[in-house]
């Protein structure tokens, strides 16, 4: 079996930056197992394999893999693979066109930007709003599991929460940047104090205002180890999730809040992700997530 497929550098204008994704164009005839063989084969951070839509009328059914598990929901492969299948279908023309992708999580509308000569660009609406998942954190231990001190958790108001838009993390806010370059995960101490949502280890997300990049208004690292992820240079689901604790803590007024997260930038694989909430009565009527990607290969995988 000769599977086509191509490799995107995701939440980036720049090759060999961004989040790392495969897509897999002819994903119909592969069951579970040789999907999450192939997502263990490549090794990136997510593995998407593109199948027809259940729906007609949406563009196609997607599946996304880590090395080690699937995902109901993931950000940098629902963005990789809106540009992938627009650049596949029209080429590197210019064009804007909506699409909507069948994921796990329910259908996800995306618009994707095709322009000649720049780095494609896609958003999609969120499928689910971020919520609070309560549950009792110790602060101590999250501290312990980051190598930093209790006094460097958390700012202003901030305080570690857990959210979910379809994925939960536990949002870790930190001092600033300097504690954010400076921490060190321990997966093994994270797994002993960090509580199990829906069966699965809550993933790592810290956070804090401003960044390396000046125009940026948060810095972020995530980590997964649950997911065979040890850290990822973008991650569009807890961006996604990161929506609710930052409405939450900062009580966002009405109106329309743009806000650009920088990741990566220690881990040599800067990535910017675009984030937009609509607040209306002090809640979220509408929150969507962007980003550009750039295709770095395309070849055949022989199964």
């Amino acid at each position: 079996m000769a599977l086509s497929y191509s490799v995107y550098d995701v939440f980036t204008d720049t090759k060999l930056a961004g989040n790392p994704l495969a897509v897999i164009f002819d994903g119909k005839g592969l069951d579970d197992a040789a999907m999450q063989a192939v997502a263990r084969e490549t090794n990136l951070p997510e593995t998407v394999f593109v199948q027809p839509a259940n729906n007609p009328a949406y563009t196609a059914r997607i599946r996304i893999f880590t090395p080690g598990r699937e995902l109901p929901f993931a950000g940098h492969p629902t963005v990789g693979t809106a540009i992938a299948l627009a650049e596949k279908a029209h080429g590197a023309g210019t064009l804007d066109l909506v699409s909507v992708l069948e994921e796990n999580v329910g259908p996800v509308r995306c618009a994707v930007r095709l322009r000649e000569g720049e780095a494609s660009f896609a958003e999609f609406d969120l499928p689910r709003k971020s919520q609070q998942i309560p549950l009792p954190l110790d602060k101590l231990g999250i501290a312990d599991a980051l190598s930093l001190k209790t006094t460097e958790i958390g700012f202003e108001n901030h305080v570690p929460s857990i959210w979910s838009a379809g994925v939960p993390f536990l949002m870790v806010p930190v001092h600033d940047v300097g504690a954010a370059e400076r921490l060190e995960f321990d997966p093994q101490l994270w797994e002993k104090t960090v509580p199990f949502v829906d069966g699965a280890l809550a993933s790592a997300y810290i956070y804090c205002r401003g960044g390396v990049n000046h125009v940026a208004k948060f810095h972020a690292r995530m980590f997964a180890s649950g997911m065979g992820i040890s850290e990822d240079p973008a991650t569009g689901s807890a961006a996604a999730a990161l929506s609710g604790a930052i409405n939450h803590f900062d009580r966002l007024t009405d109106g329309h809040h743009p806000i650009l997260i920088e990741q990566g930038v220690e881990m040599g694989r800067p990535s910017f992700i675009h984030l937009h909430m609509d607040i209306e009565g002090g809640a979220i009527s509408n929150a969507r997530i962007g980003g550009q990607a750039v295709r770095i290969a395309t070849g055949t995988l022989d199964l």
